[in-house]
């Protein structure tokens, strides 16, 4: 028999002592699934946006009230601050509202038979003040209330009164607290206004207005005497317009 024939290619034998080679698992088809399974889980939906122009949908928790200006028409801001009172009543929302104001002062004012009477004056006329809780219902209900124009703010953000606003058109110290202030009078005239002096040592004088004292119903007067400009301190009702 021929050597060559019967003996086996040592290429293809493996050595006694060597172990065979184990078959590695095909992980060709776990990684696909993996794959599949991450591409097709959906992506998180982006923020929400932010509208600037809107206060937010629901009250902060534990959120305070604020003041806030309210731009009203002129000669109706009485009956426009009862109006949005009853709105409110009417639509259960009191717990977001507080007090509604419309900011006067007590004027004297006198007749012509020399009576004095005591009025009150609007500090702002064609505005209100409310004490309230921003949200989309209290700023719709405000906004919608007959009267009302919009709040004072940038761009339409109602923006919420400075604390020395509020103390000086709304904490106003009470008599109780301090001395009475004393009583403004009304008086009709302003600095730069041409004026007739009507009774006393310079009736039928003319003369510009140069300062007004409300606190003491005084007005002086700058008025040409012989050739010079002085300044004169009449009761205002001393004087007439011209």
């Amino acid at each position: 028999m021929n050597e060559a024939e019967t003996s086996d290619d040592p290429q293809n034998t493996p050595d006694a002592g060597e172990p065979a080679a184990a078959e590695t698992p095909s992980t060709d088809g776990e990684s696909t699934e993996t794959v599949t399974e991450a591409a097709a889980a959906p992506a998180p939906p982006p923020p929400a946006p932010v509208e600037t122009n809107k206060p937010a949908t629901e009250p902060q928790e534990g959120g305070t009230m604020e003041w806030y200006i309210l731009k009203v028409a002129f000669n109706r801001e009485d009956s426009i601050a009862d109006a949005l009172r009853k709105r409110v009543k009417m639509e259960g929302m009191a717990e977001f509202f507080g007090d509604v104001v419309v900011p006067t002062e007590d004027v004297a004012t006198f007749t012509r038979a020399g009576q004095r009477r005591v009025s009150k004056r609007k500090l702002l006329p064609g505005y209100i003040m409310v004490n309230m809780l921003i949200n989309d219902d209290t700023w719709f209900l405000v906004r919608e209330t007959n009267g009302i124009s919009d709040f004072t703010g940038a761009a339409g953000k109602p923006m919420p009164m400075e604390p020395s606003d509020i103390e000086r058109f709304i904490t106003r110290p009470s008599e109780t607290e301090e001395e009475e202030a004393p009583i403004k009078i009304g008086i009709p005239f302003k600095v730069g206004d041409r004026v007739r002096v009507k009774e006393g040592n310079f009736e039928n004088q003319e003369g510009d207005v140069d300062a007004v004292d409300e606190a003491n119903g005084r007005v002086t007067v700058i008025i040409n005497i012989f050739g010079r400009s002085v300044p004169m301190e009449l009761d205002h009702w001393q004087v007439e317009p011209l």
